[in-house]
């Protein structure tokens, strides 16, 4: 659910940037899937230490 959640926020981040910079659609994306497959790799970082503190390995 963690890494969802991360996925779809990179995925507004990166769109939003790409339109700061007066990106077209494309560029808008491109940035989108680069900003969630970044922000997907931090979720699942996040996830596993989340699961090993709380029920311990």
């Amino acid at each position: 659910m963690i890494v969802i959640f991360f996925a779809l926020i990179g995925a507004v981040w990166g769109a939003m940037t790409a339109r700061r910079r007066q990106g077209n659609r494309k560029d808008m994306a491109q940035y989108a899937a680069g900003y969630a497959m970044a922000f997907i790799i931090v979720g699942m970082i996040l996830t596993v230490v989340i699961d090993r503190v709380l029920f311990g390995v």
